[in-house]
This record gives C-alpha cells, sequence and structure tokens, in this order.
C-alpha cells in the first residue's frame, strides 16, 4: 500500500459550501502547490482541502 495521496485531475466544478478564513503558508509550500494545481487542473483552494481533510482522517493524537 502507497503512502501517496493520489489526486486525480478535475474534470467538473462542484457545489461551493465553504467557510472562509486566511491562512499564512510558506512562499515555498506555496510554490509545490501551484505546481500541483496545474498538474490537477485544480484549485489552490481545492487542494487545501484535499490534503487537509486526508490530514485530518489520517492524524492520530498521542
Amino acid at each position: 500500500m502507497s503512502d501517496k495521496l493520489i489526486i486525480n485531475k478535475k474534470n467538473l466544478k462542484g457545489e461551493d459550501s465553504y467557510k472562509t478564513f486566511s491562512v499564512r503558508i510558506k512562499d515555498e509550500t506555496v510554490t509545490k502547490l501551484d505546481a500541483l494545481a496545474t498538474e490537477t487542473n485544480r484549485s489552490r483552494n481545492e487542494l487545501i482541502n484535499i490534503l487537509l481533510e486526508y490530514a485530518i482522517n489520517n492524524s492520530q493524537v498521542l
């Protein structure tokens, strides 16, 4: 089993029912996020949601 999160390229737009808030992100992380957005045809916002959901669902508090 792979430890990688698979993100498929986007085909269709979905509904938007999200809350808006600000976060600070390092420049190098934004650069990587932009590259991934271009590769997957997804917005930064969509990718951040996918990545956060994955991290939350795969986190363990000790």
